[in-house]
């Protein structure tokens, strides 16, 4: 109710200042008063139009042939489009990407969570005893390390010897292919 209120005292307004607003004259520049009168341009009805107008036998179309027949057949372009052999092969196709997806899981576990190898050789038993260790050993605590020494010079010692059997047997096997 208050917009009609708003509107009639406009209006209102208006019209009372209409008398006023006759004097003075406007004048517009495509008029200068020589009584030429403004081109006539034969304009068309645009390409929106044209646009719109097919638009709706097309759409008619396409919903007549997509809806499913009586008794629940599907529709003509349900079975134009099961005539394509892609179509008719889902159920292969999905179960390839499936157990590719799962193989690329599989493959992505392996290669981010490893398990860790836990043994590491000793090459240079002398770092055992090398470094500032020695500051934080309380006198006569130092612990005896030849045990462990000990150990890896026999694993070296034990894996030369293995070498030197295979290396003598691989020779005894060529000087016997050659006599």
């Amino acid at each position: 109710m208050q917009a009609l209120r708003t509107r009639a005292a406009c209006a209102a307004r208006q019209t009372a200042r209409a008398p006023a607003m006759r004097s003075s004259t406007r004048t517009y520049a495509s008029d200068h008063g020589h009584g030429h009168a403004a081109p006539q341009v034969a304009e068309g009805l645009g390409t929106a139009f044209y646009v719109f107008v097919g638009a709706i036998p097309v759409s008619i179309l396409g919903y007549q042939i997509t809806r499913p027949g009586a008794d629940g057949e599907p529709s003509s372009m349900t079975k134009w489009l099961q005539t394509f052999d892609a179509f008719n092969e889902t159920e292969r196709r999905n179960t390839i990407r499936t157990a590719i997806v799962e193989q690329a899981a599989h493959d992505k576990h392996l290669l981010f969570y490893p398990g860790r190898n836990r043994h590491v050789e000793l090459k240079t038993p002398e770092l055992f005893n090398a470094g500032a260790t020695s500051i934080n050993v309380p006198a006569g605590h130092r612990p005896n390390l030849e045990a462990v020494t000990e150990h890896y010079r026999k694993q070296y010692q034990d894996e030369e010897d293995r070498k030197i059997a295979r290396l003598a047997k691989l020779q005894q096997e060529s000087q016997n292919e050659s006599s």
